[in-house]
């Protein structure tokens, strides 16, 4: 009991922690609640702080706030309408391609399958392969069904799509427009004295802009230069493969790993061992090196160094709460755990 009294006077005595303790909780608990409800309004808000960087930048330059959020926001209008009519449109149809070419590539790695027993019979026997294949077969039948299922409810999805292209447009620029009354509106919930909560909000501002900011240019530029790879060297489904490859980033290692095996695989069946197969790999491989080893370091030099084995605790912790998004911030939610650590008071209560 006194090592918790003790524990209490130490961590808790502070209003300032128990108010930053609680509005973490409390918000933590809406979003793992009503996140689905939410995900418009969250995903708008992501848009927002995107684009906030930018409407910045013309207000430095003297441009008054609404002329620069109409400006920023006409482009991002462009760039929303160039994607659903330029390249959603290739992304469908090379799909669609791909899931009707499937069943050639299975036969074909069947194929290269059964002649294993024959070139290294003391590796591998006959019985191993059938095994090896009639597992395959049972993965690509459940697969089967989880399409089906999805066509199943596409309809719902394509009304999830409407909603989200009648409201995100719409909150992204009251966001923009309304921001200083709706952070006004929001601080005045909060109590006055708040200087451990204004700390670390500081500190996050910076490292979640520097990050969200970041990632999507690394996302831009990994993926033109992916597809300019592709499309060079002359590898089926181009456009498809560079968007996969450009939104692996966002799984900082994991996805690398993941996207890396339908690009090899393709081109293994496109070309076989042959040259162009090597130089397509090696070409693949350098765009991998140049992203981790200058894009990355070039985009997030302001971002908090965070260990290898926190960031993937982060992505498995996160994304497990809020999928696709709880991905997507998993690294600036770890940082916001690291300030919080960071400004968490550490006082000895003499003896």
């Amino acid at each position: 009991m006194q090592i918790l009294t003790q524990w209490f006077k130490r961590y808790l005595s502070d209003p300032e922690v128990v108010f930053l303790a609680i509005f973490l909780l409390f918000g933590f608990a809406v979003i793992l609640t009503m996140g689905h409800m939410l995900a418009p309004v969250l995903a708008s808000v992501v848009v927002a702080y995107l684009l906030e960087g930018v409407v910045a930048i013309f207000e430095r330059r003297g441009a008054p706030r609404l002329l620069s959020v109409i400006l920023v926001y006409t482009v991002f209008l462009l760039f929303v309408t160039l994607f659903f009519f330029g390249l959603f449109p290739q992304l469908s149809r090379q799909a669609t391609q791909l899931f009707q070419q499937i069943p050639s590539m299975i036969t074909k790695g069947q194929e290269l399958l059964m002649q294993l027993p024959e070139n290294y019979p003391e590796i591998i026997s006959p019985e191993q392969v059938q095994e090896i294949i009639g597992v395959i077969r049972q993965e690509i039948a459940e697969f089967g069904q989880t399409v089906l299922s999805v066509s199943f409810a596409s309809v719902i999805g394509i009304i999830t799509i409407l909603v989200y292209l009648i409201l995100m447009p719409l909150l992204v620029f009251f966001f923009l427009k309304d921001k200083r009354l709706i952070l006004d509106w929001m601080v005045g919930f909060l109590p006055r004295d708040r200087r451990m909560a204004d700390v670390v909000w500081h500190d996050m501002d910076r490292q979640i802009a520097n990050y969200v900011r970041g990632k999507f240019w690394e996302i831009i530029i990994v993926w033109a230069a992916s597809f300019a790879t592709f499309t060079a060297m002359g590898l089926e489904y181009a456009v498809l493969l560079g968007v996969l490859v450009g939104l692996s980033v966002i799984v900082p290692y994991i996805g690398a790993a993941v996207v890396t095996l339908p690009v090899i695989l393709i081109a293994w069946f496109q070309w076989g061992w042959g040259a162009d197969f090597a130089w397509l790999t090696v070409a693949y491989f350098i765009i991998q090196i140049l992203d981790g080893n200058v894009l990355v370091p070039l985009l997030f030099s302001e971002a908090v160094n965070l260990h290898p084995v926190a960031i993937i605790v982060a992505i498995l912790i996160f994304g497990g709460l809020w999928g696709f998004w709880g991905v997507f911030f998993a690294i600036p939610l770890a940082t916001l755990v690291q300030a919080v650590i960071n400004a968490w008071p550490r006082a000895e209560i003499p003896a």
